[in-house]
């Protein structure tokens, strides 16, 4: 596919109809304001070059001007009119809170924010109307032209337009005010993770402009939108044009500049084109075709398309998974949060837009869940044109002191107003509206972790009604409410999952969240936060690569997909495989996709060596008092210690089996068990572990494992090679040492045998880059 058309080749084709918008401000006067952090794109952005790009690259007309660049700005009360006087210049696309605004104040619930600026009136053919389109505003939007008031938008992540040429003058000069009121988490509409305080998993709120104005000029009969929806199983796609009347449409596919299917059809009906040998739209082979839509009028937009098909059924093995394209394929990639440390909600550059997307690629993830955002198009242009699939969130609705969070085990749903859920729905139908043609989006997920979660099943089924070629996510985390495509776990560190079921595809929406504050990379000095907390990035590799192998067992037992928490930093959340300003990647790259090409291959083998107490009690000798110092040789006599069921443990700890109690700070543990002859192929040792909390391992004398903090459920991590080598037929000895602190605290331990598959499964697939 040839590239989307660049800003360059936009003016000179539309430089006779706009000249290039005028305003009263010296650019030399900007200058991004202070920030703890900035990316290497900073550098680059300017009042001259700020995101010139075409942003809608799935409705592609060749005459338009970018409106980004210095507009005046003030703050007022949120009663006052229109300021007399302004307080200085903000680049736009840029929210006022971030460092490049050039501005970096915050506005309050009780105040507006109002902007200002001049363009000069084009010169519209007979008949021909001009656009003004706002890529988004948080949150309402009221614009004036010339002071005749053209529209008011509510919402802050879908685009908008009006129609201005009523307001025009006769004279060159035209203004633009907006005026923009934002309640963040004081009021009840969607606002992704925005707070007026932020902390943790909760960051900067985000005020005004923060995508692409634009202008348009378009004739009064045009194509308002397009429907595409591949059909692979026919070679075939349908598309459906919205126009402003009714007339004939010619449709044309191209691929690589070459006519391949052409048909005509009447506009709001759909059409069908018959595309031979289809070349199927995948994260190996990201393949795209062009779309050509032409009014008989003379009206003519560009597009584009990817065959692919997204559907839960089950495998060969009768496990339910996620088909794409009619094969299995397991998904997994990182939570990608969508935030700048300079731009906060708006990428710096397009470059910067578009390598969050190849670096989740080069690191091996097929995937990315684009979490409680909805981003530019260009961002979805991009992962359709590099191969990353998407799970899309619809973001959050959570008003600070209200009843709208849903706990675990809680019954009942959120308690809404009318107004608020009509607001939800109108953002939600706007959301699937604007981006139901990316072929790189497969999964809606319309509630997370019960956030603002109501009416459950009821928004679940009319997503699916709405849109049937994707799958639906029930609430990703906490509450299910036994009903979606996908039954989604969040477990931290985790991994886990939720059993085979006979409707339903078991994911795990979110795990991980393995923190590393990196020095010189901190959008604070300290005070940094993580689900758990790591020293040094050795610390951090070893315990990812634990998560991947568990993942990988996993995936033998039905689970589909995962989500890794996250992508990148964020302000004082430290989780990201990157830091936040994407310097550095905190694992070795060609590691983690060594690690990563892992879970594309068939799950291993695994054999229950000594069974865990998790689901039948297992016998050990135990002493809470501290024994002598050779408690863990082979040959230590621990007759008089007492022998118990295991877990140990107390009964306030997540997830366990306690049969013994266990409430004293320190717990030692023994048990024997036989071999047969021990296997020396490639195969691998792995304790099967639930810590809570520090706990040291020992085999046969040797140290097989020492482990800090606690987990939430059983884990497996690898035994030394040592320990490995220590094993031998007839009698073995485990024995553990378990530290606790406070809170919960649980000790179990089994040892597994994990032998690699010697056929391909079909539960996997691998994303080549």
């Amino acid at each position: 596919m040839k590239p989307i058309p660049q800003h360059t080749l936009a003016w000179l084709l539309f430089i006779a109809a706009i000249p290039a918008p005028v305003l009263k401000v010296d650019a030399a006067d900007w200058a991004p304001m202070e920030s703890p952090l900035m990316t290497r794109w900073a550098k680059h952005v300017s009042p001259q070059n700020a995101l010139l790009e075409y942003p809608r690259p799935q409705l592609v007309r060749d005459r338009w001007a970018n409106l980004n660049g210095l507009w005046e700005y003030a703050i007022a009360g949120f009663d006052d009119s229109q300021p007399a006087e302004w307080n200085g210049e903000i680049l736009v696309p840029f929210a006022i809170e971030s460092a490049l605004s050039g501005v970096g104040k915050s506005v309050q619930p009780n105040q507006t924010l109002w902007y200002r600026r001049n363009f000069e009136r084009p010169k519209l053919s007979s008949g021909e109307r001009l656009l003004l389109h706002f890529g988004a505003v948080d949150w309402q939007a009221q614009v004036w032209v010339n002071g005749h008031f053209v529209g008011e938008h509510r919402g802050c992540f879908d685009s908008f337009s009006f129609d201005i040429t009523h307001a025009l003058t006769t004279g060159d000069s035209q203004e633009i005010v907006v005026r923009v009121w934002d309640p963040t988490d004081t009021g009840d509409q969607p606002r992704g993770k925005q707070v007026l305080k932020p902390g943790g998993i909760f960051y900067t709120a985000v005020t005004g402009i923060w995508q692409t104005v634009w202008l348009e000029p378009v004739p009064a009969a045009r194509v308002q939108s397009l429907k595409i929806t591949p059909d692979i199983d026919n070679s075939s796609v349908n598309v459906n044009v919205d126009a402003t009347t009714n007339e004939r449409v010619t449709i044309e596919v191209l691929d690589k500049g070459k006519s391949i299917a052409k048909a005509d059809g009447q506009n709001g009906q759909s059409i069908t084109l018959t595309i031979p040998a289809s070349k199927l739209w995948s994260p190996d082979s990201p393949h795209l075709y062009d779309l050509k839509v032409s009014l008989a009028s003379g009206d003519e937009v560009s597009s584009y398309l990817g065959m692919r098909k997204i559907e839960a059924r089950r495998d060969d093995a009768g496990m339910p998974r996620m088909f794409l394209n009619n094969q299995p394929l397991f998904q997994y990639g990182p939570l990608d949060q969508g935030w700048w440390p300079d731009g906060l909600y708006t990428a710096p550059t397009d470059e910067a837009l578009k390598f969050d997307i190849a670096i989740t690629r080069e690191l091996g993830f097929n995937m990315a869940r684009k979490h409680t955002k909805v981003e530019p198009a260009r961002w979805y242009y991009w992962a359709d044109r590099l191969g990353l699939l998407v799970w899309q969130d619809m973001p959050t609705l959570m008003a600070r002191g209200q009843a709208h969070h849903v706990g675990v085990g809680q019954e009942q749903d959120a308690n809404l107003t009318a107004q608020a859920r009509m607001q939800f729905h109108t953002e939600l139908r706007a959301m699937i509206d604007g981006l139901r043609n990316h072929p790189s989006i497969v999964v809606w997920v319309p509630f997370n972790e019960g956030w603002g979660q109501h009416h459950t099943n009821e928004v679940l089924q009319w997503t699916k009604q709405y849109d049937s070629t994707r799958l639906i996510d029930g609430p990703s985390g906490w509450q299910d409410r036994d009903w979606g495509d996908l039954k989604d776990m969040h477990n931290y560190p985790g991994p886990g999952m939720f059993p085979v079921m006979e409707d339903r595809v078991s994911v795990l929406g979110e795990f991980g969240g393995l923190g590393l504050p990196l020095e010189g990379h901190l959008w604070q000095a300290d005070r940094n936060w993580g689900y758990r907390t790591l020293k040094t990035r050795e610390e951090l590799a070893t315990g990812y690569q634990r998560l991947t192998m568990q993942l990988h067992r996993l995936i033998g037992k039905g689970l589909a997909a995962a989500v890794y928490t996250q992508t990148t930093d964020v302000e004082i959340e430290v989780n990201g495989l990157l830091t936040y300003d994407r310097e550095i990647v905190k694992i070795d790259p060609q590691q983690l996709k060594q690690w990563h090409a892992a879970l594309y291959e068939s799950p291993p083998v695994e054999t229950t060596i000594v069974p865990t107490s998790e689901h039948k009690p297992q016998t050990w000798r135990y002493s809470t008092t501290p024994p002598t110092e050779n408690w863990f040789a082979a040959d230590f006599d621990d007759s008089n210690w007492k022998s118990a069921p295991g877990g140990f443990g107390t009964e306030i700890t997540p997830n366990t089996s306690v049969r013994t109690n266990w409430s004293t700070p320190d717990i030692w543990i023994r048990r024997t068990f036989t071999l047969d002859e021990p296997k020396t192929d490639a195969g691998q040792w792995l304790l099967s572990l639930y810590h809570d909390e520090d706990a040291e391992i020992f085999i046969n004398g040797i140290e097989a494992a020492r482990v800090t903090d606690y987990t939430v459920g059983y884990i497996t991590i690898p035994i030394s090679q040592a320990a490995a080598k220590s094993l031998h037929s007839g009698e073995n000895v485990i024995a553990i040492h378990c530290h606790q602190t406070g809170g919960g605290q649980y000790i179990d331990a089994g040892l597994l045998r994990v032998e690699p598959a010697h056929q391909s499964t079909s539960a996997c697939s691998s994303p080549s880059s």
